[in-house]
Parts: C-alpha cells; sequence; structure tokens
C-alpha cells in the first residue's frame, strides 16, 4: 500500500460530500454529526434540486461545532443575482462564525436552457461579472459592478467574516478566472491525471500571474469499501451516466483516458481506495471531498467505519 505523507495532508483536507439527494434539514444534519464524529476536517453539500445547501448548512450549525470548515459544492449561478447570494452566503457565515465556504458555478446548458428556459449564451461572461458584482459583498464591503449581463449596486447589513469562493472550473478560461479571482476550484468527475496535468498548472500560472496565494484544489471522490466489485461499478455506472453528454466532464474524462465515468470510483478494500486517494493528493488537490457511494448498507456501513478508523488514527495536525 502507497505510504501517505503526514507533510502534505496525506497532506489534504479530509471533506465529506454529503450527497446530492439530501431531502431534509435532518439529513443535512445526520451528514454533520457523522463527519464530525468520524473526525473529517468539513462537509460540504451539493446543489441538486434537493434542499437549498446555504439554508441547510445554516440550520445546523449548532449541530457540529467540532467541524473546521462546511461549504456548498456547487451552488449554480444561473437563475440568481449576486447581491441575493452574497446575503444567503454571508448569513450562513454569520452561523458559522468564519466556517463557511461558497463553492459555485455557472451549471450546464441542459440545466439553464431546459429547466430555467434561460440562455446559455455567454456563460464565462456572466461568471465573471457575477464573481464581480459578488465577491465585494462577501469581503463585508459595497458593490458598484455595471456589467453587460448583470450589474450590482448596494451593501450588506450583515455582521459575518470575508466568505471564500471556490469556482467550479474544468476549462482555461474558467480556470484562470478562478486562480485569478478567487480562492480556488472545486472540480467533480475529474481524475487525477488530468488534475496533475491540466487543473493544477493553468490554475497555479493563473495565481501566480495575479500575484495570488496558491489556490485551493478540491476534488470530489466517490468511494465504496467492499469485496463486491460488480455490485459497486454496478451503481457507479447508474451515477456516471448523468456525466456522460455533458460536454465539460466528457472533454476531462478524455483526459483522464476513461471510456466510462464509473472508473474515477475508488471500489474495494480499504487499502485499495487509500492508494487512489493518495494519487489524488500527489496530483497536487489540497482538499478531499469524499462522498459515500455504497450499492448496499452493509458495504456504506463499511465504507463508513474504515473512513472513521483511518481518520481517527491520524492527528489533525497531519492532515
Amino acid at each position: 500500500m502507497t505510504e501517505l505523507s503526514n507533510s502534505n495532508r496525506l497532506g489534504v483536507r479530509w471533506g465529506l460530500a454529503g450527497g446530492v439527494a439530501l431531502a431534509s434539514v435532518a439529513a443535512v444534519r445526520e451528514a454533520a454529526v457523522f463527519a464530525r464524529d468520524a473526525g473529517f476536517d468539513g462537509l460540504w453539500v451539493s446543489h441538486a434540486n434537493a434542499v437549498d445547501p446555504i439554508v441547510a448548512l445554516a440550520a445546523v450549525a449548532a449541530d457540529a461545532p467540532g467541524l473546521a470548515e462546511v461549504g456548498t459544492s456547487v451552488v449554480p449561478l444561473y437563475g440568481r443575482h449576486p447581491i441575493g447570494l452574497a446575503q444567503q452566503a454571508r448569513t450562513a457565515q454569520s452561523a458559522w462564525n468564519g466556517r463557511f465556504t461558497l463553492g459555485i458555478g455557472p451549471s450546464h446548458a441542459r440545466q439553464v436552457e431546459g429547466a430555467l428556459g434561460l440562455s446559455w449564451d455567454r456563460p464565462f461572461g456572466f461568471t465573471s461579472e457575477f464573481i464581480a458584482g459578488m465577491k465585494p459583498l462577501l469581503e463585508g464591503a459595497a458593490v458598484d459592478v455595471e456589467g453587460s449581463q448583470l450589474s450590482a449596486h448596494g451593501d450588506l447589513n450583515i455582521e459575518a467574516a470575508r466568505t471564500p469562493i471556490l469556482l467550479a472550473a474544468l476549462g482555461p478560461r474558467m480556470l484562470r478566472l478562478a486562480g485569478t479571482e478567487v480562492d480556488g476550484t472545486t472540480v467533480g468527475q475529474c481524475g487525477p491525471t488530468t488534475i496533475a496535468n491540466h487543473i493544477v498548472p493553468v490554475l497555479h500560472e493563473a495565481a501566480d500571474v495575479a500575484g495570488r496565494p496558491a489556490p485551493r484544489v478540491m476534488a470530489l471522490v466517490r468511494i465504496c469499501v467492499t469485496d463486491d466489485h460488480a455490485g459497486a461499478y454496478a451503481l457507479a455506472q447508474e451515477v456516471g451516466a448523468f456525466y456522460r453528454d455533458l460536454p465539460s466532464y466528457a472533454a476531462v474524462l478524455a483526459k483522464e483516458g476513461l471510456e466510462d465515468p464509473a472508473d474515477l470510483h475508488l471500489i474495494g478494500s480499504w487499502d485499495r481506495v487509500l492508494d487512489g486517494l493518495a494519487s489524488y493528493a500527489d496530483a497536487g488537490v489540497t482538499d478531499l471531498r469524499i462522498e459515500v457511494v455504497a450499492h448496499n448498507d452493509d458495504a456504506r456501513a463499511d465504507t463508513r467505519r474504515a473512513l472513521a478508523d483511518y481518520l481517527s488514527s491520524q492527528p489533525r495536525s497531519a492532515r
């Protein structure tokens, strides 16, 4: 088994991905309590037509005081306005006393045009203008931005710490925007080879040119500890089917040299899973967002137990 260096936090932060179908605040609370008790550094809640992740996280702030960070990954920008989203985020930040991070992304043409009936004409420009309109508010300042797709003028009367931003970015322009304007990127369905050879170099170059600190790179990794590889892989194929027709995900899957998104799932013994996670750390990931994707209750329990056992054996200072 690969030895995981304590000098690089695996060397990473361990975040639990709450999943994409959290149907109640109680489910978010259960995820937060598990993350705290298992020894995770943080909890990340997705936006997937389930509970609003910002509202739900604000609602459970008192239930997991031991978590160092909570956040969204990711809130889609289309259908929102910078002032309204900043108001939500700073309210959650007030509840979490500086431990809330806002993960955002433009979404995809299929969702924006199909579900919302909005134009997907210039998503990069829209995202850039949205960040320009929201970022000052998240830092406690007023905003005065006039854009071609949206504008924002005003301030917020909310007592809260600065809210960091992670931008979902896969293409070069969006990665450069993340490196130049926000705190880093959060990626899904993106393997370690692509992260090492594409995500990290473009992101870091942009941050260097802008004179900014080294950006965070958060990777979603789906795992299952089980000896029933076939059963877990069948579920992985169901999960991955959603991404096949999305051009941005298809592009990074091709970069990874994989034919099926299911091949990104880490399935097998805990040693096998841990070796896979080490490859993400070696690729330059600073944060893991671990999602347990198990095909039955036993596999889910085994995976959670393996995570908790491992994290409890690692001093937080080494992570």
